[in-house]
């Protein structure tokens, strides 16, 4: 007999066991195991409480004896009493055995519906960057329900984050949970996270469409799903700005998150050794160590600043093969750091060109996936090409049938409402306000959007403490003071122990300017002091000690 008749001749022979035990009149099943034998062969099942009658709810289940003595003495272990199982319990066993391999059944389309007039009024923030998360660690918890949508479960501490390129900071010390923000997210019953892209907005119905993000081979496919909001606050940050530029998405590197951190890290390492590996030209050498930084703000200049210092303080004593063929290319448009002052200007200038960051004024036109070329036709190879031009709108924010403020950002009036839809408001990177607040668009600072953060947290307490909590309820409530921003100043770094603070308001007014070691010591104690977590003040010490008296980790992991 084939393997098939064998199959079927134990599936025949189960069923019949399986109905005859069915008929029997015995004690009801509770937490047992029965044995069901068939041609030599058991299926052992475990079933809790699937058939156990309403009144031996609550009681200990048919004894298990599992002496040597009683009635089953002389040796011998006791016998465990059989049970029935119910024929329509035993079929769905059967079932699922049958269709193990089966692709599962689609689940119905499912989320969080309208609060009630009783329940707290929910909050739901898109987004986890500095706007939502200093909005949710706002957020009274006794006042609103809260809810997260992003696409990551934790807040980047970005003015670090060029540190963890090089190993001066480990990845874990600029990224922040969000549960730890705002614990209310991981405890309170109607507070929730998502790990979810929001897809689209319904301002006629209050409501989002979200997408679970899933990663992997063995994640789940992702599904959808729809929340109810009573007041919405898109805080989705922008995207990094290529310009339309070809081949920069395909083979550039952005530096907004702490996955782009970790590309930047193991692809400088893995060029470091294959350019180590015998038989690759001095030619292609060159290439390989060749890091070329696009944009001269102070996310281009500072990450050129580590790793000119990585190079000259690690690679120097750890690669010495390779020592004199890697260098770094900044190049920009216009001027490097254009917002600071004139002086802290010149003096970036001479402290990068110092520490051996070569600069090139001029326009990227194509990106290839070894060389760059300008718009005067050179071609610049490279082996990592880190890009840093600045933000733009995302895919998501021009979906949106809103209102868009110059360059293409979500409208927004004095008070960081959508002013032509109900209960909706948008903070950070991707709002901006409209012209008929004569207000000019805010730059895309950290600053500017914690502020704006702080500002709606406290409104949106005050409105419901006022009773406009839930949607459509805050139509005669006085908004109070409109939102205001001043600009406390701007710090960058240009290498070891060198650094800029510009502590005007604007690029018109006068104001204190510092540069060089005192800068250095104000801006490190500055963002150590503005680290969220005592946790995470913590590891950004001990790994800026450690980096001092031992060097940076060159790990490739």
């Amino acid at each position: 007999m084939d393997c098939f008749g064998v199959k079927l001749c134990f599936c025949l022979l189960l069923t019949s066991a399986i109905f005859a035990s069915a008929a029997r009149n015995t004690i009801p099943l509770s937490g047992d195991k029965v044995v069901l034998a068939a041609e030599g062969r058991s299926l052992m099942a475990s079933i809790e409480d699937y058939s156990e009658p309403t009144a031996n709810r609550g009681h200990d289940p048919p004894s298990r004896t599992r002496g040597r003595s009683g009635k089953n003495g002389g040796g011998r272990r006791a016998t465990r009493p059989k049970s029935p199982i119910t024929t329509n319990l035993l079929l769905t066993s059967l079932s699922h055995f049958s269709t193990a391999n089966q692709t599962p059944a689609v689940a119905q389309p499912s989320g969080l519906g309208p609060t009630k007039p009783n329940e707290k009024p929910r909050v739901v923030v898109l987004g986890s960057g500095w706007a939502g998360c200093r909005l949710m660690k706002g957020l009274d918890p006794n006042l609103y329900d809260i809810v997260c949508v992003s696409p990551r479960n934790h807040m980047v501490f970005t003015p670090l984050l060029a540190s963890t390129c090089v190993g001066t900071l480990e990845f874990r010390s600029v990224a922040e949970p969000i549960a730890r923000i705002q614990p209310s997210i991981s405890s309170a019953p109607g507070s929730y996270f998502f790990l979810a892209n929001c897809t689209g907005v319904d301002t006629e119905t209050n409501e989002v469409q979200c997408e679970t993000i899933t990663a992997g081979t063995d994640a789940l496919d992702p599904w959808k799903f729809r929340i109810s909001y009573d007041k919405l606050v898109i805080a989705s940050g922008a995207e990094a700005s290529t310009f339309g530029i070809h081949g920069v998405k395909e083979h550039a590197t952005f530096l907004r998150e702490v996955h782009h951190a970790q590309e930047i890290r193991r692809k400088l390492l893995l060029n470091l050794m294959l350019s180590d590996v015998p038989g690759v030209s001095e030619e292609e050498k060159r290439r390989l160590l060749h890091c070329v930084v696009v944009g001269g703000g102070p996310t281009g200049v500072e990450f050129s600043g580590e790793l000119s210092d990585f190079i000259r303080r690690d690679v120097h004593q750890r690669y010495t093969h390779v020592k004199d063929f890697i260098h770094v290319t900044l190049i920009e448009a216009s001027e490097i750091l254009s917002s600071f002052d004139d002086r802290l200007r010149r003096y970036a200038i001479k402290q990068l060109t110092k520490s051996g960051v070569r600069l090139v004024r001029g326009i990227v036109k194509d990106v290839k996936p070894q060389n760059l070329i300008l718009s005067d036709g050179s071609e610049v190879p490279y082996g990592l090409l880190v890009w840093s031009t600045g933000v733009g709108p995302s895919p998501f924010v021009n979906s949106l049938g809103l209102p868009k403020s110059p360059g293409g950002r979500i409208g927004i009036d004095e008070w960081l409402r959508v002013p032509s839809v109900q209960d909706v408001f948008s903070i950070g990177d991707c709002s901006g306000f409209l012209e008929s607040t004569g207000k000019p668009v805010l730059p895309a600072l950290a600053q500017v959007a914690e502020r704006q953060g702080k500002y709606l947290a406290n409104l949106l307490n005050n409105i419901s403490k006022a009773g406009g909590g839930h949607a459509n309820s805050a139509k005669n409530i006085d908004f109070g003071d409109p939102f205001e921003y001043k600009h406390l100043g701007s710090m960058a770094t240009v290498g070891r122990f060198k650094a800029l603070v510009d502590l005007r308001q604007s690029k018109e007014a006068k104001g204190i300017s510092l540069a060089g070691f005192v800068s250095w010591f104000i801006w490190r104690s500055a963002y150590l002091t503005r680290v969220v977590s005592w946790r995470n003040r913590f590891y950004v010490a001990i790994n800026w000690l450690t980096t001092f008296v031992f060097g940076r980790d060159i790990s490739r992991i």
